[in-house]
């Protein structure tokens, strides 16, 4: 028993419905052994009813596979009569010649003009009348000339030819492809990939270049892998899936890059560095319903303009992402030299890599994101802005994916990336004079992130502090309960002079007034 829609086409009696039109048959109606009085059907169906409703209703057989190509209209006198005469002459039945009935006439067949140099003028090979006649007479066409126009009525089994750009295409191919001209066309100056464009491909060559491999996720999950990294997302759901149990658009990279890490563990390769630049749908936080729906036109038409407006609304968000993936070894064991395992460091740095490419300075603070280690996990922060996240999966995760205990990966925004980067990687000038390089060390309260730290030191420091990193984090002995001492390696220069000792120990005690006043450090002793 199936439920039908208001667009099915039924075949029905008296007792009810027995049949999908040009889809199935109906159980009552089936022929069996025992079967003595045949009623034999034949009738055209509509090619986009027959198309849908098999998919509706998933019953795929070969008679809808056939009308949903188009059957010549004009077939069902002489099929019905081919039918009845096999069952008398095989079946050793009778035919009853009484109960013969017709309902319904063909469509009457619409002509086509045609001026006879349209196709010399598409294809540019310069045809002759008589090369032009020939062909659409080959392929059944009735053709009537008038001066230098051509009426052409198609043959009933070509419902595909409707205008004289289809005529235009069965000539070339009667006639031979190889009779069309080779031409290099011309680019058009001013033209190219567009800003973002270039810088999407200027991330993936970078990445690529840092030794990562690119890859190109599944965008259809199931409903567990969506909630796992965006709980309580509200995820988009295709009605007609490949898989049924994978319906889910994705709202992030990161479940798809974990299938293919699983994929190539399970052949065998275990340290695995891979990336993605891709759409997502949606970014979880709006409801699907909120989009509304459209309806599509028939097949062959066009869609209505004050249809279109609805339709881009129904379109959801598919903002571009860019993800990282890393696990097992980044530096394999050798002789004197312990291997080293993927982390947190590899992910922070596949975001310098991206920022690096993006042309946009990016900074880190402590985070949290579900699916992802509350200790191990950095927010990517542009500007004021969090554009993404850089960490590692819960263990628990890992474990549930079958994959290893530390997995390091990466989620960036490249929409909002791009909007606040130049596009473009900045370059330093090369300075000509020597650099003079101090350290220093800060006591701060452990709540203070270091990141807040290092930018007060830069700020008050001014334009002769070159560099500044972060050496050493250090606690326990000597240091109070609660505080930690944070060393920065400071590197001074100047673009015109050689700084003196004094001029670099002005400039760092700068930035340390500066790191006094926002976050309460102090010089450690």
């Amino acid at each position: 028993r199936r439920e039908l829609d208001g667009e099915d086409l039924v075949v029905a009696d008296d007792s009810g419905a027995i049949g999908i039109g040009g889809v199935m048959g109906g159980g009552p109606t089936e022929l069996t052994p025992a079967s003595t009085n045949v009623l034999v059907e034949a009738v055209c169906f509509d090619p986009v009813t027959v198309s849908r409703s098999q998919r509706r209703h998933k019953l795929f057989s070969e008679a809808a596979r056939r009308f949903e190509r188009g059957v010549d209209p004009e077939l069902a006198p002489v099929a019905s009569a081919r039918v009845a005469e096999l069952l008398v002459r095989l079946a050793g039945g009778t035919l009853d010649e009484t109960l013969g009935v017709a309902w319904g006439s063909p469509p009457e067949a619409r002509g086509i003009r045609m001026r006879l140099a349209r196709p010399a003028a598409l294809v540019g090979v310069a045809y002759t009348a008589t090369e032009v006649l020939g062909a659409l007479e080959a392929i059944g066409c009735a053709v009537r000339q008038e001066g230098d126009v051509l009426s052409v009525t198609p043959p009933s089994w070509r419902p595909d030819l409707i205008d004289d750009a289809g005529l235009v295409e069965e000539i070339a191919r009667i006639t031979g492809y190889d009779r069309i001209p080779t031409r290099l066309p011309v680019a058009p100056p001013g033209r190219g990939l567009t800003p973002e464009q270039t810088a999407r491909r200027r991330i993936s060559a970078t990445l690529a270049g840092a030794g990562l491999t690119e890859v190109i996720g599944y965008p259809f999950l199931s409903a567990e892998a969506v909630e796992r990294f965006t709980p309580g997302g509200h995820a988009f759901r295709v009605d007609n899936a490949l898989d049924p149990r994978e319906p889910a658009l994705r709202l992030s990279l990161l479940p798809g890059l974990i299938q293919i890490a699983q994929r190539n563990l399970s052949r065998g390769l275990t340290d695995v560095a891979v990336f993605e630049v891709g759409r997502v749908f949606g970014d979880g936080s709006t409801d699907p319903a909120v989009y509304g729906t459209a309806e599509l036109p028939a097949g062959g038409s066009t869609l209505p303009s004050a249809q279109t407006g609805a339709l881009a609304a129904s379109v959801p968000p598919q903002p571009w992402r860019v993800g990282a993936l890393l696990l097992g070894e980044t530096v394999p064991r050798g002789p004197g030299q312990p291997a080293v395992g993927a982390g947190l460091a590899d992910a922070l740095d596949v975001v310098r890599e991206v920022a690096l490419a993006a042309g946009v300075p990016l900074t880190f603070r402590a985070g949290s994101r579900p699916g992802l280690h509350p200790g191990r996990t950095a927010e990517v922060l542009a500007g004021d802005r969090v554009v993404g996240v850089a960490g590692e999966l819960l263990p628990a995760v890992s474990a549930g994916s079958d994959l290893p205990r530390v997995v390091a990966v990466v989620e960036l925004d490249l929409d909002a990336l791009l909007a606040r980067g130049a596009g473009q990687a900045p370059v330093a000038p090369v300075g000509t004079h020597p650099a003079a390089t101090q350290d220093v060390s800060l006591v701060v309260p452990v709540s203070v992130p270091a990141s807040e730290v290092r930018a007060a030191v830069v700020e008050g420091a001014g334009p002769l502090l070159e560099e500044a990193r972060l050496v050493d984090d250090y606690r326990g002995s000597g240091v109070p309960e609660g505080m930690r001492s944070l060393t920065f390696a400071l590197r001074f220069r100047a673009p015109d002079r050689t700084l003196t000792a004094a001029d670099a120990t002005a400039a760092k005690l700068n930035g340390v007034a500066l790191a006094a006043e926002r976050t309460g450090a102090a010089l450690r002793e």
